[in-house]
């Protein structure tokens, strides 16, 4: 069962027990950390990350545009008024991590981080203390059990569901399978959110390049981290009912960048959008 952990000092947040954290197999989080050049991360996650970037090493730009992305999107959250964010499949923070980044342009904005990895979990705890604790919490779940992320914002007070609130799922959602129901999922935390909330998702797809695309996805799932491409089309879906803010879906460096964007465009498997609900 998904368990809380408030951000109250002193003391600091327990962390999470030992045999809990799986060394033995990559995990997704800590994989993006390597490739973001962060360092909590173990050596079967570089192995991992190392063994794709040897037929793919534009993995490393992909995974520095999705983080670039984001920044992007909560700024322009920001900037609209929005003062409460919940980042699902958080992974873990650094200096440009999406929390940092918000509590930077409004100190006073409420996050609630949310992940099933307990290395990111009690890290989180531990790096996003601040001077207003109370305004950010860290919890243990999954986009697989909704209803649990959302009995935990009941209880944990940080949110209030009552406004509007950012809802980020950055590079999570290919994480599901068709038979995870990813839709129905992001619906069911959407409709829990009060009109003027926003949707920023990003997700890996096999447009362009799509042989390449469809190797290193094989790569990720021989890792045992399985990865669902989909298309442009099938992405933008997520975001049906919902008000997709210029340009709509399109790769992630061209989603209102910060300048012109170098890459190429066909080796770019990230696709990304921002959308509010009325």
């Amino acid at each position: 069962m998904s368990t809380l952990t408030m951000l109250e000092p002193p003391p600091l947040p327990v962390g999470w027990p030992a045999e809990r954290i799986d060394t033995a197999h990559p995990h997704p989080a800590r994989v993006d950390d390597y490739l973001l050049a962060g360092k909590d991360n173990y050596q079967v996650d570089r192995d991992a990350a190392e063994e794709i970037l040897a037929g793919f090493p534009q993995l490393r730009s992909i995974a520095a545009a999705n983080r670039a992305f984001l920044r992007r999107a909560v700024h322009t959250l920001v900037q609209d008024g929005v003062e409460q964010f919940l980042d699902v499949g958080t992974g873990l923070p650094d200096h440009d991590h999406p929390a940092e980044v918000i509590h930077s342009l409004n100190p006073s904005a409420r996050v609630v981080l949310v992940d099933n990895d307990p290395v990111v979990l009690t890290h989180a705890a531990a790096r996003l203390r601040g001077p207003h604790p109370q305004r950010t919490a860290v919890i243990e779940g999954d986009l697989c059990a909704p209803a649990t992320i959302l009995s935990n914002l009941a209880l944990d007070g940080v949110l209030d569901l009552d406004r509007p609130v950012g809802l980020l799922l950055g590079f999570v959602v290919h994480f599901l399978t068709d038979r995870d129901e990813p839709t129905d999922k992001i619906k069911t935390v959407l409709d829990a959110l009060a009109p003027g909330s926003a949707l920023v998702l990003s997700h890996a797809t096999a447009q362009g390049e799509s042989e390449l695309a469809r190797a290193a996805a094989e790569l990720y799932r021989d890792a045992g981290m399985p990865i669902t491409l989909r298309t442009p089309a099938q992405i933008t879906g997520f975001f049906d009912d919902l008000e997709l803010l210029e340009p709509g879906v399109v790769a992630q460096p061209w989603w209102r960048p910060d300048k012109e964007p170098t890459e190429d465009p066909e080796l770019n498997w990230g696709y990304a959008g921002l959308a509010c609900k009325s």
